[in-house]
């Protein structure tokens, strides 16, 4: 069978995870930090690193199968590609930001104005979205400088904590979109059994990442209680204990409801619970 190739990150705040992601699958692969191809040994697959702006396009030609890339770079390319997979890594924000000591109170304050960006396509939807009126100047690199350099008198990039901003005097404004890592495939690769066996990995791989494993012991009287509250995968099982009377109950569920159910639990009668990493789920 003939190989897939998937285009991911070479550097930059998408490749570790991209590499992680598919080493979780169970892929292996080597020499990807020197290499613009390696090929995976165990299974039909080759991967390419690429800049991450050229991702989208690659994919549309047809040069690369499939690519893990960020939305934000998806939506500026326009290319036309096929959305597979959201992965829940790499998410950020594209947030407009104006000097600090600014006196705009609402979006429409940005009417007339100009704004450097990165994102020229991104903000020109939301600006005609939002009924605004702007002169866009395109910029790449350092578009935090221009209001400073007198290019600009806002910005849209990409940000995360924030300290860039603030360290050249700018405050957020607006959210324009946010973004995460997508996989995304060219047009009619959706019945490739090759993707199809990939998917499957990659959503188990997920799915694991966001459960627990919880085993917890229980008297008998308060079982309908605890099972009531851990409705997992499918249902818990249910193991007795040598104690008479006490079962252990285990269970897959989301990490976030396990936080938020544990003093339920507790008051419940459950005890000696224990909480685990799984590595796969394969409904």
């Amino acid at each position: 069978m003939k190989n897939l190739k998937i285009a991911i990150q070479k550097s930059g705040r998408l490749n570790e995870k991209s590499v992680q992601l598919l080493k979780n699958c169970g892929l292996d692969f080597e020499n990807y930090k020197s290499s613009l191809i390696t090929i995976v040994s165990n299974f039909n697959l080759e991967i390419l690193f690429l800049r991450d702006d050229d991702i989208p396009d690659y994919v549309e030609q047809g040069i690369a199968d499939l690519g893990i890339v960020g939305e934000n770079v998806i939506d500026e390319s326009l290319a036309n590609v096929d959305y597979l997979q959201r992965l829940g890594f790499g998410k950020c924000t594209l947030k407009l930001a104006v000097p600090k000591d600014a006196n705009y109170d609402d979006i429409k304050d940005l009417d007339g104005k100009s704004i450097a960006t990165s994102y020229p396509n991104i903000l020109g939807k939301f600006l005609k979205d939002k009924q605004i009126s702007a002169e866009i100047h395109p910029i790449s690199g350092s578009v935090e400088i221009a209001p400073g350099l007198g290019l600009s008198e806002a910005i849209c990039d990409i940000v995360s904590t924030g300290g860039t901003l603030k360290n050249n005097g700018l405050k957020p404004f607006a959210d324009v979109s946010t973004s995460e890592a997508i996989l995304i495939g060219r047009s009619g690769l959706a019945e490739n059994p090759i993707l199809c066996e990939l998917l499957q990995r990659i959503q188990s791989v997920l799915r694991a990442k966001e459960t627990k494993y919880v085993v917890l012991n229980v008297e008998k009287t308060n079982l309908p209680q605890i099972t009531e509250l851990l409705q997992g995968v499918k249902s818990p099982t249910i193991v007795p204990l040598a104690e008479e009377g006490w079962v252990a109950v285990h269970t897959v569920i989301p990490e976030e409801d396990f936080w938020g159910k544990i003093n339920t639990l507790k008051s419940a009668g459950a005890q000696g619970i224990v909480v685990m990493p799984i590595e796969k789920i394969i409904l």
